[in-house]
């Protein structure tokens, strides 16, 4: 089993322009992106480490702050009781990242959703499109400039209103 400065040391080691922090107790990296596949398959297959498990990846919009996007990658070593972070900051010029698909199957469809939310797009995906906005869509919702929308939640001081404007009242 290893502990955690080990693996501190042997990513430095390894990789040593990554950044190593701390997030809620676990160990988090900071790779560029051109450095992701590389670093989240030395983590998956040295057989010490065993980070075999994606649990999450998700992306973030931090507008107005350079760059301006970032993806968040979680791995988990059930072989080691341990978790680590991965953080890979995207420009807003150029949203693109590799994929971690071929590496984790567990990827594919939440690389999909970032794309589809933010517009993040992970190259090499093996079919990267939309998967919960429709195809003609335009924009993409979770990005912080994206203007809001909504619908008015009807109660009893404003039901009659709400259902004089809907469009099954004008039939």
């Amino acid at each position: 089993m290893i502990d955690r400065a080990t693996l501190e040391q042997r990513v430095s080691a390894q990789f040593p322009t990554v950044r190593i922090g701390d997030e809620s107790g676990d160990l988090c990296f900071t790779v560029e992106r051109q450095q992701l596949p590389a670093l989240a398959g030395w983590l998956r297959d040295e057989p010490d480490l065993a980070f075999t498990f994606l649990n999450q990846l998700c992306g973030v919009d931090y507008l107005g702050r350079d760059p301006r996007f970032e993806v968040v990658v979680h791995l988990t070593s059930f072989q080691n009781k341990m978790r680590v972070t991965l953080h890979i900051e995207v420009p807003e010029a150029d949203p693109t990242i590799p994929t971690l698909a071929r590496l984790f199957p567990t990827a594919n469809f939440q690389e999909r959703e970032t794309y589809d939310m933010f517009g993040i797009i992970f190259t090499g995906h093996p079919g990267l499109e939309r998967i919960l906005m429709p195809e003609d869509w335009l924009g993409h919702p979770q990005r912080k400039d994206h203007p809001l929308g909504y619908e008015e939640v009807a109660f009893t001081h404003n039901e009659d209103w709400i259902y004089a404007n809907k469009p099954f009242a004008k039939e």
